[in-house]
């Protein structure tokens, strides 16, 4: 039988600001990339969504980013790599911490937003990546575009890696990810998004803009939590892998 993890973003408000109904969504999805508070999510926000994904046996992951609280996240930074090694160490400490306290563990790393996409195509961000997690001790796997270059560096550092597809993104022909600034860099359509990850999952493969035919072998498919409609589109999206035979599982 073919399985699959399914993972978003969640822990995102901030303060007085909500973003995402993470409470819908944590009922949909298997995997949650928490929040560490350098791009969104605060103590507090940290502690309700950890307590809530536990609650729902949701594998619970550090989604680390460049300190960029302004940018969401989503501005890329020249930092060397000692301050990257750092920054993650930093957010993986604080979301353990957070974790443990509730009685359950970090299952996983993720990079988030501007951190992700240079981490999938320069080897060194990549590179800093793997080693800060490496340096933490826990063996965490760490997830990573399905094809990339970031994957693969990981991989030879000796970190364990988590091929990811997304469902809601298209894809350039040698594998990125749209730019959000580009036309077609979100997939809008319900029904188009269900048949995406149907075909990553099960013929492993996905159409770029420009029609041609990308291998991926993704272990875990991503829906974003910011995305309008996020939690009805995830469960359309389990509910169509179920259907289809598909064991849709966590990383934890």
């Amino acid at each position: 039988m073919a399985e699959i993890d399914l993972n978003a973003d969640l822990g995102e408000s901030y303060g007085a600001w909500t973003l995402g109904d993470d409470d819908s969504l944590l009922d949909a999805v298997t995997s949650a990339n928490v929040a560490c508070g350098f791009h969104a999510g605060d103590p507090s926000t940290m502690v309700r969504t950890v307590a809530a994904a536990l609650d729902r046996g949701v594998a619970i992951g550090a989604q680390v980013s460049y300190p960029d609280l302004v940018g969401f996240g989503r501005r890329d930074m020249e930092l060397a790599p000692e301050e990257i090694i750092a920054d993650v160490l930093y957010q993986i400490g604080a979301l353990e911490g957070i974790t443990r306290a509730a009685g359950g563990h970090v299952a996983f790393v993720k990079p988030h937003g501007a951190l992700y996409n240079r981490a999938a195509r320069d080897p060194v961000v990549a590179g800093a990546i793997a080693t800060a997690i490496d340096r933490y001790g826990a063996g965490l796997p760490m997830v990573m575009l399905a094809g990339s270059t970031g994957l693969q560096t990981a991989a030879d550092a000796g970190v364990k890696v988590v091929p990811e597809s997304f469902a809601d993104r298209g894809y350039t022909p040698d594998g990125r990810l749209v730019s959000r600034r580009e036309r077609g860099a979100l997939v809008t359509s319900p029904d188009e998004v269900v048949a995406r990850v149907l075909r990553m999952v099960t013929d492993g493969t996905v159409v770029a803009i420009d029609g041609s035919v990308l291998r991926l072998g993704a272990r875990s498919v991503c829906v974003h939590g910011d995305t309008p409609g996020a939690a009805a589109l995830a469960r359309r999206v389990r509910t169509a892998l179920e259907d289809a035979g598909v064991e849709v599982r966590s990383l934890g």
